[in-house]
């Protein structure tokens, strides 16, 4: 078999844009994405700009400079800046809508067995509360019709069913699901939906008011490569005045302007909102990508797209690569309709089942001994090795991944029998 052509090469600026430690192969953005340098500088230009005068910046800046940022930020992911509330992250925003959605007793809500624990973790507390339901779904083997992730959704509705909760992109398998054919779909029933959302701004098309969707949740700080801690939730205006942060404060404006559903999330108590403010610097820098001046590259010249183009060419290069290694084929089709930034290689059934609920053993060995930084990912009794691709990640890290994956399982015991 010949080996896959490597991707384009990147830029030599882009890895200069992330401060990453020298010699450690960062291959999951995914999970914890460092924010580029301009970033932080600009969270730290704000925190240094709110240490100056804290009075005056929570009184009279805060709320109009939050406004701006939601605005750029509403723009982005195609919904105004008045349904956005920030927040520290998706599983903050999923809280707060876990709180406020009006469940009652016998109501079900409806999540499938892709979803992160931390979601059904969420729900199946709430449900406990108020005497609902949580009922999880099973989505196909294997993800080439979108149309049969739609119905293995809708088979499990029932007349109880209140509300579905469901990935953009799954954390533990990450597959794209068809969402707006299932808003689509479920709005047809008067069901509620609720994205969530952190692994897809920037890694896809998000545009929040086109899909139709009542919440939506996500984290910035991964494929945007905002500051950690910076979040938002979007909710349609029929809910807005249903929902409230999980942290109670006062819930005024500090500034004395109108009530609005906003005002219990802009002031929790003191808190730095300088990871909200640098958010559009985030957004201008992917936007603000130029294509790298050479023969082998055939994405597009300028913009988020190059983004796009350059991270997905990685992750179908670990795909292609790990396939060759293993034999195992990944759950998806080959195509950007069903996975972008991030991709899940399934491990031959060898491999053992982690011996530590936190991470597997072999996630510490290619971290001991290869510096690579990369989740085994123990989903259903499957493991898989869930590569993230950035701006900063090359061919080459991909290629110590495959070589270092090849070493473990020569290490593996013969198989019995």
């Amino acid at each position: 078999m010949t080996s896959p052509a490597a991707p384009p090469a990147s830029h030599p600026d882009w890895q200069q844009a992330f401060d990453l430690r020298a010699g450690v192969a960062y291959l999951n953005h995914g999970s914890f994405g460092p924010p580029a340098r301009v970033t932080t500088a600009a969270r730290e230009q704000w925190s240094r700009r709110l240490a100056s005068d804290p009075m005056d910046f929570f009184l009279r800046e805060m709320e109009e400079q939050l406004d701006r940022a939601r605005d750029e930020l509403g723009g982005f992911v195609g919904t105004a800046g008045r349904n956005l509330a920030f927040v520290d992250n998706a599983t903050f925003a999923m809280n707060g809508i876990a709180q406020g959605f009006p469940l009652q007793a016998g109501d079900v809500v409806l999540a499938n067995d892709h979803e992160y624990g931390a979601v059904l973790r969420i729900w199946r507390e709430r449900c406990r509360q108020v005497g609902a339901e949580l009922q999880v779904a099973s989505l196909p083997p294997r993800f080439e019709d979108p149309a049969e992730v739609v119905d293995a959704l809708l088979a499990a509705v029932t007349p109880r069913t209140r509300l579905l909760v469901v990935s953009h992109i799954t954390s533990p398998t990450a597959v794209i699901l068809p969402v707006a054919a299932i808003c689509r779909r479920f709005k047809e029933r008067g069901i509620a939906v609720c994205i969530d959302g952190p692994h897809a701004p920037a890694a896809v098309p998000v545009a929040i008011d086109r899909l139709g969707c009542d919440f939506y949740c996500a984290s910035l700080h991964k494929w945007l490569a905002a500051p950690l801690g910076s979040g938002f939730l979007y909710a349609h205006p029929r809910w807005q005045g249903k929902l409230q942060p999980p942290v109670v404060s006062w819930g005024n404006s500090l500034s004395g302007r109108s009530s609005s559903w906003l005002d219990p999330f802009n002031w929790m108590g003191t808190r730095d909102p300088a990871g909200f403010l640098a958010v559009p610097t985030a957004i201008g820098f992917l936007q603000g990508l130029v294509a790298p001046a050479q023969a082998d590259w055939c994405g597009p010249p300028s913009g988020l797209a190059v983004f796009t183009h350059y991270s997905h060419a990685l992750t179908r290069y670990a795909r292609l690569r790990m396939v060759e290694l293993t034999g195992c084929e990944p759950m998806v089709a080959d195509s950007s309709d069903w996975y972008s930034t991030m991709i899940a290689c399934p491990l031959p059934a060898s491999v053992p089942e982690p011996e530590s609920p936190h991470a597997h053993q072999w996630q510490h060995e290619l971290w001991r001994r290869h510096r690579i930084e990369v989740p085994i990912v123990n989903w259903h009794g499957r493991r898989s090795i869930r590569v993230s691709a950035h701006l900063y990640n090359t061919a080459a890290q991909v290629d110590l991944l495959v070589e270092a994956v090849a070493e473990l399982l020569k290490e593996l015991p013969p198989a019995s029998g």
